[in-house]
């Protein structure tokens, strides 16, 4: 079976506040090459085949779920920061269920 038999869903962690940062918007949002640099994640998941996409979100969740409404990208929420470990749980759970 080679790699295109098989489906591919993705989960991209986009919770983190990003305070290294110094800056009200979410580190997520930042812009690189003009759009926010999650989107060229998002992009690559997509332009890969992805039969899914989840996005988690936590620190400014609104805006960056905003930022990515488009049609097969669906977002799950990390409600407490508790780390990567936790997010990546919030994210595996929208997969397992959708």
């Amino acid at each position: 079976m080679t790699q295109t038999d098989r489906p591919l869903d993705v989960l991209i962690l986009a919770a983190g506040q990003g305070t290294r940062m110094r800056s009200g918007l979410p580190k997520v949002l930042h812009p690189v090459a003009g759009r926010p640099m999650v989107a060229w994640a998002v992009k690559a998941a997509r332009d890969l085949g992805a039969r899914r996409v989840v996005v988690v979100t936590g620190h400014g969740a609104e805006a960056v779920e905003a930022a990515l409404q488009a049609p097969g990208v669906a977002f799950a929420r990390q409600e407490k920061q508790r780390g990567t470990g936790d997010a990546f749980l919030s994210g595996a759970a929208a997969l397992e269920g959708g």
